[in-house]
């Protein structure tokens, strides 16, 4: 290990969260994006509805639980973003290879997610000057991101997502997050009390929140633990950042505990706002919910413009899904700024700028790759869809077992354990994230590598 003297100075000039609030709501804006908002509630609707809810319970209290202890402990305890914390215990490959990895991630995500987040204002915009039904016809969406403008949409969140940034850790993304979380909150709760008061909505409600043992399978797990992995940013360099921002006296695993509530609360929200909906307009069927990805830009519009109060209820949707999307890619942006900071010495501002440079490069494809570019392919995908598989089917895996292998064989769970207890607290459920990230952990990841991998070559559907 280095010697302190090593570590003094990074630590000295290094940004922090004002406190534990400032981070867990950055944090679980990190955690509450748009996985949540669209592909939780159609995951849920086509493994099973309450069934799929009550195993991804299970995965965020267990297997999320660890991942997000060890993230966070590696980055206080190196005070590095995630290439200098891998490369903090040594110099070789290994380290170097799982740093860049975890910091890779994030850039990549954040510039195919940004493209996402202009479709989000787009919508929003015309919401909010009347549009709505509009928005509700069977062709707009896919006249919309086959045009041209869609570049101009893409450009505008990303501005903004840099704009945050640029402020600075608390300036910028906490005073952000505290704004931006409780109004997304509250706008979840009203738009679901909305949905769940329909007409025919509560059978939605019923098939969301009831476990039934009989729509269980093994593809139930799978997805669950691929959702539950996404949603809760693990393996994107983010919780590792956001670690090495948080002070030595705030408790990690209250921390965690309240991350998880606050994503795993979203993201059930995000179920009784959508499937109830969608079982109210199509008479209760489940096969209904299975548009995927064209669920939030297609169905959810025709959903509000068969309603009454559809206008009011699409500016509030849209608001809060930008909210949740804006958190998100600051988030990941954060990331890919710290590591650059740290490992080039360069100034926030120097790394904002570059950064937004390489999003606009990596994102200016996914943009217009169902467009002008639509012919141009990479292993059958759009460019959008290829960035996502990179990403979270090979990539993200290949980063977390990394990381339990730094924690469980580099740094040693006793370590873990006394950054844990910094704050003086007992580490409460110590047994549990000694056995997850020792055995579980690696297991779950091997079989969201396999399965991701199997689905994309046609050998198994997800």
């Amino acid at each position: 290990m280095k010697e302190n003297t090593q570590t003094e100075e990074p630590i000295k000039q290094r940004s922090s969260f004002s406190g534990k609030l400032g981070f867990v709501l950055a944090a679980a804006g990190a955690s509450v994006g748009l996985g949540n908002i669209w592909r939780f509630p159609y995951l849920a609707a086509k493994y099973g509805g309450g069934i799929f809810l009550l195993v991804y319970l299970i995965l965020v209290l267990t297997f999320g639980y660890a991942m997000i202890i060890a993230e966070t402990a590696l980055g206080r305890i190196t005070r590095k973003a995630p290439v200098g914390a891998y490369t903090y215990y040594g110099k070789s490959g290994f380290f170097y290879f799982g740093g860049w990895l975890n910091a890779i991630i994030p850039i990549m995500i954040v510039s195919y997610y940004a493209v996402i987040g202009g479709w989000v204002i787009k919508y929003m915009y015309e919401y909010l000057f009347g549009h709505g039904h509009l928005l509700a016809s069977d062709d707009y969406f896919t006249e919309f991101i086959t045009g041209s403008s869609v570049e101009f949409w893409f450009l505008i969140f990303a501005l903004i997502t840099m704009v945050v940034i640029y402020m600075g850790v608390q300036n910028g993304i906490e005073r952000v997050s505290k704004f931006m979380m409780p109004i997304l909150v509250v706008l979840a709760v009203i738009v679901s009390i909305y949905s769940m008061t329909r007409k025919g909505a509560m059978a939605g409600v019923a098939y969301f929140l009831i476990p039934n043992p009989a729509n269980f399978s093994w593809m139930t797990v799978v997805s669950a633990m691929q959702q539950m992995f996404y949603s809760l940013s693990i393996a994107m360099g983010i919780l590792i950042t956001f670690g090495s921002y948080m002070k030595d006296d705030v408790s990690i695993e209250q921390a965690t505990t309240n991350v998880e509530i606050f994503d795993t609360g979203i993201a059930v929200l995000a179920g009784l706002m959508i499937i109830p909906a969608v079982f109210a307009f199509s008479g209760g069927d489940p096969d209904a919910l299975q548009a995927g990805p064209s669920l939030m830009f297609i169905t959810i519009p025709k959903v509000f413009d068969s309603m009454g109060f559809g206008t009011p209820a699409g500016i509030m949707f849209f608001v809060l899904v930008f909210f949740a999307a804006l958190t998100s890619a600051i988030a990941l942006t954060e990331s890919a700024v710290s590591t650059f900071e740290d490992e080039f010495s360069w100034s926030r501002q120097k790394a904002t700028i570059v950064t937004g440079v390489i999003v606009i490069l990596l994102g200016t494809p996914s943009a217009m790759g169902y467009g002008v570019w639509a012919n141009v392919k990479i292993l059958g995908m759009q460019f959008l869809d290829f960035f996502d598989f990179i990403t979270n089917s090979l990539m993200m895996p290949v980063a977390a077992v990394a990381t339990c292998y730094l924690v469980t064989r580099v740094i040693s769970l006793e370590a873990i354990s006394v950054e844990v207890e910094k704050d003086g607290m007992p580490f409460k459920r110590k047994k549990i994230f000694n056995f997850m990230i020792s055995y579980i952990c690696p297991l779950f990841l091997t079989v969201i590598l396999i399965s991701s991998l199997a689905s994309v070559f046609g050998f198994i559907s997800i």
